[in-house]
């Protein structure tokens, strides 16, 4: 038997870190605005004839083997390997490959945690509602970081699609805006630094400065709120030039979160797109290296990616992903 399964990464348009509990809850009506893309994690589970567990990283070339879940260690391939060992599938060679750059800020690890929960859901026979599938990813993957995690980067991986995200003290609720995904694909430009990042120190920072009662972390968290939910409203009414602006306001807020949100690297980057015809521009994510994004003129598109790319970056083709979660049964 063979189980493919595989899940898209997301561009965090505004609204980002404080889906982190309980950071939402300081700040009413917070939201985060985020597109499912095209470049996806990728999970095959295909069965052993010697009831052995293999483990393998195509991205990597790491491998793990174990004779049973009990078994299996944790040091390496954590991720997939907690996951093995929560659902108890034995007998099985599971192997990963990513489409996202390592460290990219448009979570990688988010979208193979749902792609392998996933598949290891249906191989198991195990079928979870989605609430019991997001819940189980968000902690296993804080148990891997060892520091918490947010909820927005499983639900575009989840549902795909451009997706609201409301965070209160009710709970969590998506909602699919109606976006036309082609015309929004059309205005976004997306480059790897080349530098990878780690959101988990970032994010940790920041977290403790925001329960401290930092004024700076607090007021920029309210200008990154603000700024979500006139990303939506742009976003609900196709008004692009909002859209932009929401967009600018966010990165411009998120700046005062910490220091390192922002290099001279990423800095050079993006004003080198803007002198391209990028109209914003910010980082991926928590910052501090991975992905940018921009919003351009389409008339512009290739102008902005040859800049960035003349910059040391890499530009990666996308388009907006309609579909979440995909499991093959073979």
């Amino acid at each position: 038997m063979r189980i493919d399964s595989s899940a898209p990464t997301r561009i965090d348009l505004a609204g980002g870190t404080y889906d982190i509990w309980p950071l939402y809850l300081f700040h009413d009506r917070a939201e985060t605005i985020n597109a499912a893309i095209s470049l996806r994690a990728r999970c095959t589970i295909t069965s052993r004839r010697d009831y052995r567990i293999l483990l393998v990283s195509e991205d990597t070339g790491e491998q793990v083997e174990a004779a049973d879940p009990q078994a299996l260690g944790t040091d390496t391939l954590p991720l997939v390997a907690r996951l093995v060992k929560h659902f108890g599938a034995r007998g099985v060679e599971v192997r990963t490959r990513s489409e996202s750059p390592v460290g990219a800020g448009i979570a990688g690890s988010s979208a193979m945690n749902i792609a392998v929960a996933g598949a290891l859901a249906a191989w198991t026979t195990r079928p979870m509602p989605d609430e019991a599938l997001l819940l189980t990813c968000m902690n296993i993957e804080a148990q891997v970081l060892g520091v918490p995690t947010g909820a927005q980067d499983y639900r575009p991986a989840l549902y795909g699609g451009i997706s609201g995200i409301e965070l209160g003290a009710g709970g969590i609720v998506r909602h699919s805006l109606s976006v036309d995904r082609e015309e929004l694909g059309r205005r976004l430009v997306l480059a790897y630094t080349g530098a990878s990042r780690n959101s988990g120190i970032n994010n940790w920072d920041v977290m403790i400065r925001r329960i401290n009662g930092d004024p700076v972390v607090a007021r920029a968290f309210d200008s990154i709120r603000d700024a979500a939910l006139a990303m939506r409203e742009g976003l609900e009414q196709q008004d692009w030039n909002a859209v932009a602006a929401a967009l600018s306001a966010e990165w411009q807020a998120r700046k005062h979160l910490a220091p390192g949100v922002t290099t001279r690297e990423i800095d050079g980057l993006l004003e080198r797109a803007r002198f391209a015809g990028a109209i914003a521009g910010k980082v991926c994510g928590a910052g501090g290296g991975g992905c940018l994004v921009c919003v351009v003129d389409p008339a512009r598109r290739n102008e902005v990616s040859e800049a960035l790319a003349g910059g040391g970056a890499t530009v990666l083709p996308f388009s907006i992903e309609r579909d979440g979660l995909i499991v093959e049964r073979h």
